[in-house]
């Protein structure tokens, strides 16, 4: 098995970004003539067979979406493409927006047309400036060349995108709180039902999708589901992009088909541990991940082997930590984080994170009891069946599996001691 493909990415640095000449002698927009020539119930059942889940970290079946989508009474529909990726961890859509911003505008276009939607938004994160800039002109030149605006390719189709620049929020990752900013509100997860395929933006039907799940959409067309399937697993199709960062030798973005191990991913893709260290632990999915042993680094990278070892793929973020670290130290960056990105909508959320990184400071400063793993169990687990929305109910998660694996390096915190020669440093230090 290959261990890295290039399918999403196999434009990427072939051709000038914007230029709409280049990307159609590289196939661009064939699949938008396809979709043009299909029957409306073709393309979703291409869609469909290609077991395309949704990149964005739900991992919904993108087939099933858009047939309930299009089932959806109502006019105007809304296209919504979420391009804020304010997971820790996670520059994978970067990679698309600044390389090849045609093939997301061109799966935009597929869903408007599937859809008979008429606008599309791009919500890019603020801190994408340049990114913005590439799209923008990208937009522009699709218009040009009459793939975008009236009367799409001489048909009676009419579909134009605008791009959204977002304000900075970690939770508008969740898709109600992105058509809330979308609008010029406060970025906080809806109440649902109803839910955004019913009503969504400015209360219109609106299908919301992340920037890899639209990019995937023209190879899916031009090339057949059922082919993009094979390239993965039984149950996970295709490719994903991956993000690895952390104490690892190749950083950056991957694609990689489904079904290589972690090990691969990390000794092979990855080129091992920086520094010839030991690894201690990884991180999968951005910072509400699952943190894993060496022991679980067999575990085929797939939507199904990943769910029967309660982990989530997520954004595609590995976190790659040494023995360097101290997992106490972790923790508590994480939890100063999700302390930050709260929306402060619910109780759970908001005061968890905050009591939790009381109980953790504990640890940090040697005067925690074993009394404290019982709160902390108690805020975990009212935080993960009583938060609003999935910020709060995955922002222990962290916490949760490193006391799994871990106990032992906090029972040492107890006792004044931490492995790594960090945390009582840091108070000798203060």
């Amino acid at each position: 098995m290959k261990k890295t493909i290039n399918i999403i990415t196999s434009n990427c640095d072939k051709m000038s970004p914007c230029s709409v000449e280049e990307y159609v002698k590289l196939g661009g927009f064939k699949a938008l003539k396809k979709a043009f020539e299909n029957s409306i119930f073709d393309s979703i059942e291409e869609i469909k067979k290609s077991k395309l889940m949704g990149r964005g970290g739900a991992g919904y079946p993108t087939g099933v979406k858009w047939e309930q989508a299009y089932n959806v009474k109502g006019d105007p529909k809304y296209i919504v493409c979420n391009a804020d990726e304010g997971e820790p961890g996670t520059f994978k859509d970067k990679v698309i927006l600044d390389k090849d911003p045609l093939r997301l505008i061109e799966g935009m276009i597929i869903a408007g047309y599937i859809l008979n939607a008429k606008k599309g938004f791009i919500y890019i994160r603020g801190e994408y400036p340049k990114s913005q800039n590439i799209v923008q002109k990208a937009i522009e030149n699709a218009r040009k060349a009459g793939f975008l605006g009236e009367n799409i390719l001489d048909s009676d189709y009419s579909f134009d995108i605008e791009i959204l620049s977002g304000a900075g929020g970690y939770v508008v990752g969740e898709n109600s709180a992105l058509v809330e900013s979308s609008e010029g509100n406060v970025g906080r997860p809806r109440l649902k039902p109803p839910y955004i395929k019913v009503c969504g933006l400015y209360k219109k039907p609106t299908l919301v999708n992340n920037v890899e799940t639209f990019a995937t959409i023209s190879y899916i067309l031009s090339h057949g589901g059922e082919n993009y399937a094979k390239v993965g697993t039984e149950y996970s199709g295709g490719t994903k992009l991956i993000c690895l960062s952390g104490n690892v030798v190749n950083r950056g973005v991957f694609e990689i088909p489904f079904g290589l191990t972690l090990r691969e991913i990390i000794y092979d893709i990855g080129g091992g541990i920086e520094g010839n260290k030991n690894l201690k632990f990884v991180q999968i999915g951005g910072a509400s991940g699952s943190c894993i042993t060496e022991e679980m680094l067999d575990i085929p990278f797939c939507y199904k082997s990943f769910k029967e070892n309660n982990l989530s793929i997520g954004s595609g973020a590995i976190l790659v930590l040494d023995d360097s670290n101290c997992v106490v130290d972790f923790v508590k960056t994480i939890s100063e984080f999700f302390i930050h990105e709260s929306c402060g909508k619910c109780v759970p959320c908001r005061e968890g994170n905050r009591q939790l990184i009381k109980l953790i400071e504990k640890f940090e400063k040697g005067v925690a009891t074993s009394k404290d793993y019982g709160l902390i169990d108690k805020l975990i687990t009212t935080m993960k069946y009583a938060s609003f929305c999935g910020l709060g109910k995955a922002a222990p998660t962290a916490i949760e599996t490193c006391l799994k694996h871990f106990k032992d390096e906090f029972d040492q915190h107890i006792n004044n001691e931490c492995k790594a020669n960090v945390c009582f440093l840091k108070e000798v230090q203060n």
